[in-house]
C-alpha cells in the first residue's frame, strides 16, 4: 500500500487519529488562541509601570515635606537666636537644618525675619537624584490696621 492511499486514511479515522493538513497548519497561526494570556501579561506590565510612577511621585512629595520642615524649623532657630547677631542665627540654623538631613541654601536677615532656604535630593530609581528645595520665614509678628 502506497502512503496516502485509502486504506491508510481508514485506518487512522478507525483508530482516532488524524493526520494535520495544510489549513489545520494554517487555523494554528491564525486563531486567537493564547489572545487573553497575552493581553493579560501586557495589563499587568503596564499597572506596575503605573504604579512603580506613581510610587516615586511619592517619593518626592515625602522628600519635598521633609525639606520643608527643616527649613520652617531653621527659620524659627534663626528667629530666636537673633538677638544674639545675624552670624550666630545663621550658625543656629544651619545646623538644624543638618540635624533634619537637608542642606541649606541661604540664610537672609532682614530687621527682625530670617529667611532659610534649604534642600535636599530625592533618589528617584532610573532617573537618577533630583533635587528640591524649600523657603521658610520666621519673624515677629506686625500689626497691620
Amino acid at each position: 500500500m502506497a502512503p496516502g492511499s485509502i486504506a491508510d486514511r481508514r485506518e487512522l479515522i478507525d483508530s482516532g487519529r488524524r493526520t494535520p493538513t495544510e489549513s489545520d497548519h494554517h487555523a494554528r497561526w491564525d486563531s486567537d488562541r493564547g489572545g487573553a494570556t497575552v493581553l493579560g501579561c501586557v495589563a499587568v506590565t503596564a499597572l506596575i509601570a503605573v504604579t512603580l510612577m506613581i510610587a516615586q511621585v511619592g517619593a518626592v512629595v515625602v522628600a519635598r515635606h521633609r525639606v520643608q520642615a527643616a527649613a520652617d524649623l531653621g527659620a524659627l532657630a534663626a528667629a530666636g537666636a537673633l538677638v544674639a547677631g545675624t552670624e550666630v542665627a545663621c550658625a543656629e540654623a544651619e545646623e538644624v537644618v543638618h540635624l533634619m538631613s537637608s542642606g541649606m541654601r541661604g540664610c537672609e536677615v532682614a530687621e527682625w525675619d530670617a529667611v532659610i532656604t534649604a534642600e535636599g535630593n530625592v533618589p528617584i530609581g532610573l532617573f537618577g537624584h533630583r533635587s528640591v528645595r524649600a523657603v521658610a520665614r520666621a519673624g515677629p509678628l506686625t500689626d497691620q490696621q
